[in-house]
């Protein structure tokens, strides 16, 4: 399907409940639909290069951040499947079958719970694996060297934060009396691990287990988090358009709340390389910010806003749905709750 082209973005013409991380190795954007099927789309010419058949709406998709691992993760309800997106050579590709290979299904073990938090089945259809998990799941990061991910089931009790390890096929539940959690990520490059509950981002010493900061947002309740790729300041979305700037050797309270939408804000994102990050809104806009992190510990963060990029329409009250950046470009993608995905290259 060919893709619209203005001096500003390019507009792609599909039903879309949230746009995808972009591959690092390769010019590709996947989605996840409410039509029951996930997608890959490559952006310098608009193709739809893969379509799986999923049979679910898709929540969220999330590419793996290893260049020798084109593995996605896609969210539906209960489960979550990982999928060999087809991408690499044939090494690579021979190493994905392998990878992606169930002999016989294992499942979380949890002393004195007869009920498996998540068991690990092959998906015969799609030649990938398929995780049930005993609740809904919310969301899916995965840790920077592409073994390792975290699945949020906001229940409330002590299986809401699972860790899993791909290359063993094994979960484990390692965090307890966490609340409801909203969304969890790591840390970019260190043993840390985020937990964002509902007014509160707890920080986690993974080698130890232990919890080392309790962030007070001062929100009424949180939508998403982004680390910054130096890995000691992040941002936090509300859903009351309220976002939040952290320095985390400076306070555990925010360095500065930005009031910048009228409308819940649904995700927050930093780019890997240039200093900017976003925010995406109900209200139908993306908030694009200008962000210096200073090597001298004495210097504040600066924080000057660029651009509000508008476009999308709402739909039953919903307006930008995701955002992310291209991990090399100075590109905005959004998805709009319109059916329109967006590239916003200005």
């Amino acid at each position: 399907m060919p893709l619209l082209q203005n001096e500003n973005y390019f507009i792609c013409p599909l039903f879309v409940l949230l746009l995808g991380i972009l591959r690092q190795q390769f010019s590709y954007e996947f989605k996840g639909s409410t039509d029951g099927t996930a997608r890959v789309w490559e952006i310098e010419t608009g193709r739809c290069l893969k379509i799986w058949e999923v049979g679910e709406v898709a929540r969220q998709i999330c590419w793996n951040p290893s260049p020798d691992r084109p593995i996605l993760a896609v969210v539906l309800e209960y489960d979550v499947l990982l999928l060999n997106s087809g991408m690499g050579d044939i090494d690579i590709q021979t190493k994905m079958k392998e990878l992606l290979h169930i002999s016989e299904p294992g499942a979380t073990e949890d002393a004195g719970d007869s009920k498996s938090a998540v068991t690990w089945i092959q998906h015969e259809k799609h030649d990938g694996i398929r995780m049930k998990h005993f609740k809904a799941v919310s969301s899916i990061e995965w840790h920077f060297k592409g073994d390792y991910f975290t699945t949020v089931v906001p229940s409330g009790d002590s299986k809401a934060i699972l860790l899993h390890q791909l290359s063993k096929k094994h979960s484990e539940t390692p965090f307890r009396k966490l609340g409801i959690p909203v969304t969890a990520v790591f840390h970019p490059s260190k043993k840390k691990f985020f937990v964002a509950t509902k007014k509160f981002v707890h920080v986690y010493d993974l080698s130890k287990v232990e919890k080392i900061q309790k962030l007070e947002t001062g929100v009424r309740e949180i939508s998403s988090i982004s680390i910054h790729p130096g890995g000691e300041n992040i941002i936090v979305g509300s859903k009351e358009g309220k976002m939040c700037w952290f320095d985390l050797e400076l306070s555990t309270r925010p360095y500065k709340t930005l009031k910048v939408h009228s409308k819940d804000i649904t995700r927050v994102t930093f780019h890997r390389t240039y200093p900017l990050f976003a925010s995406a809104s109900d209200d139908c806009t993306a908030y694009v910010f200008h962000s210096t992190v200073y090597s001298d510990l004495n210097q504040n963060p600066l924080i000057v806003p660029l651009e509000i990029l508008r476009g999308h329409k709402p739909e039953h009250g919903r307006g930008v749905l995701d955002c992310k950046y291209h991990p090399r470009q100075p590109w905005l993608f959004t998805a709009g709750a319109d059916s329109i995905i967006k590239l916003y290259c200005h």
